[in-house]
């Protein structure tokens, strides 16, 4: 169909400019980075496997459980290892904090969510409430960006609400992709439709690959944010 091309060509772009703009930021020597984009082409390159296999098809694959364990297994060791002190914390945190928030602008392409549901290949309430969510984030990030960019007055607060809304919209898309799988007992889709869809080929790379990318950057954004609050015992000396 021609909405799978464009998308196929859409998220294939997207997902290099977030991984390869991530990776061009981080304060490592070459080397270090190309270890870090091979993985990321690796973990690329399993997805679209996966994918074109039907390893995830809720009929004749793993189902909602492969789709969640792809989701929470990059975004784990991505956490973690931003978490702990040590080379990719270092180098994560010192990523400007308008480039983590402007690399969300690519959620503006929520509006795919939109037109499957529109063809009748995705079921409400997932895509409208994941399509408009990201559609949201997307329109807005830019201009959070640029707030934060110049430090306008209230910038840290608009960034913790804008960033919680975020990470909030992909835990609720997530959520209510898996409610709406079919073959569940407990399915909340309310038409004929359901989401396996989202683990075919391109559609597959949102939540496999894009989603576990942008949740851990939003999380990185707290860390970020965190850290670089002033102590009170510095600000009293």
């Amino acid at each position: 169909m021609q909405l799978d091309l464009i998308g196929a060509i859409t998220l294939t772009a997207i997902s290099a400019l977030v991984g390869g703009v991530y990776i061009h930021f981080l304060r490592w020597s070459a080397a270090r980075r190309m270890m870090m984009a091979a993985a990321g082409v690796a973990w690329f390159a399993l997805i679209v496997v996966c994918g074109a296999t039907g390893a995830f098809d809720a009929v004749h694959g793993i189902g909602p459980a492969g789709v969640g364990v792809s989701v929470l297994i990059p975004f784990a060791i991505l956490a973690f290892g931003s978490s702990r002190a040590g080379p990719l914390r270092d180098a994560a945190t010192a990523i400007p904090t308008p480039v983590l928030i402007g690399l969300h602008a690519v959620r503006v392409l929520g509006a795919f969510f939109l037109l499957l549901y529109a063809e009748g290949r995705l079921p409400a309430p997932d895509a409208p409430v994941a399509g408009w969510g990201d559609v949201l984030i997307g329109l807005t990030a830019l201009p959070v960006a640029y707030l934060a960019a110049v430090k306008a007055p209230g910038w840290r607060t608009i960034v913790l609400v804008w960033n919680a809304l975020g990470l909030f919209d992909l835990v609720v898309a997530i959520g209510l992709g898996v409610a709406s799988s079919p073959g569940l007992p407990f399915s909340i889709a309310t038409s004929g439709a359901d989401t396996n869809v989202m683990t075919t080929l391109p559609w597959i790379l949102i939540p496999s690959f894009l989603v576990p990318l942008l949740a851990y950057l939003h999380v990185l954004l707290f860390q970020q944010l965190r850290r670089r609050v002033p102590s009170i015992a510095a600000v009293s000396a």
